[in-house]
């Protein structure tokens, strides 16, 4: 049984950065998928995996391991990328991404992946079932933490909205939200096509108790999180600002990304800008 790693901050940068070249190689293998929603949020979920969390990779339903709900499913590269080098499975198996029957589909699918805590994709209902695996862990007794991770965009959807009311209403403390604000979703700038801000007034407001912090900034993320285990009462919110396509300067801000895979030439460009970083 494995509980968390606890990487140092040096550590955890250079992890996220090789997680970024296997997101990159294995959407130019697929010739689709998400690069842009994956890169703004891998540096949120190397944390997570690699210092955060009780788990077991070689034991993914142990009952008290930590759960953790992408709800934004199309980042899914990102989760696949993070867990083959935690040890769930080898790196070079993630080179099926997308291809008919593969269990790395192009959204987390439970039925194929038992690390996989949820099946996502369709936008807004993650939040719902954290809070389901968080009220459960409660009634049971249990002493382990749900995390999840939302995206900015996918907060216009009204069932976000209900489900931060009832978390903040149960007062559920074993829970801890990240929603990766990158800015775009897939139509354009968020607040173009519809503005969610001011959020921490408007969560804030639901009874959670809400952080903000540069989400590629590691010190900031391990430092969030430990203020949410130290939250007895509420449920936490983390709002990362965070880059869309972080990591490859021409991917960076750019929301042709958002569902582009890399040609042979981008990747290798992509891949040298990252060597530099390691």
């Amino acid at each position: 049984m494995q509980q968390q790693l606890n990487q140092s901050v040096p550590e955890l940068k250079k992890q996220a950065t090789t997680h970024r070249k296997l997101i990159l190689e294995m959407l130019e293998k697929a010739g689709n998928g998400h690069p842009g929603g994956s890169l703004s949020a891998i540096d949120i979920i190397t944390a997570l995996f690699f210092n955060e969390m009780k788990v077991d990779p070689k034991n993914p339903e142990w009952t008290d391991r930590d759960r953790f709900v992408l709800s934004k499913g199309h980042g899914v590269p990102a989760l696949y990328a993070t867990l083959a080098y935690r040890g769930y499975f080898k790196p070079e198996d993630t080179m099926s991404l997308r291809v008919l029957g593969s269990p790395f589909q192009g959204h987390p699918d439970r039925v194929r992946m038992p690390a996989v805590e949820a099946s996502t994709g369709s936008l807004g209902q993650g939040l719902s079932v954290a809070q389901g695996m968080a009220m459960a862990g409660k009634l049971d007794g249990k002493d382990y933490r749900v995390y999840c991770l939302m995206g900015d965009g996918e907060t216009q959807e009204g069932q976000v909205w209900e489900a931060l009311m009832s978390c903040g209403n149960y007062k559920l403390n074993n829970l801890c939200v990240f929603l990766d604000a990158n800015k775009y979703q897939i139509d354009g700038m968020t607040k173009d096509v519809m503005d969610i801000e001011p959020l921490e007034e408007k969560i804030k407001a639901f009874k959670w108790n809400v952080l903000r912090i540069d989400g590629h900034e590691m010190d900031q993320i391990l430092n969030a999180l430990k203020a949410a285990r130290a939250e007895k009462t509420k449920p936490t919110m983390i709002i990362a600002d965070t880059i869309k396509g972080k990591g490859v300067s021409f991917m960076e801000n750019v929301n042709k990304w958002h569902g582009v895979s890399p040609t042979k030439d981008e990747l290798k460009k992509a891949i040298e800008e990252l060597e530099k970083l390691s």
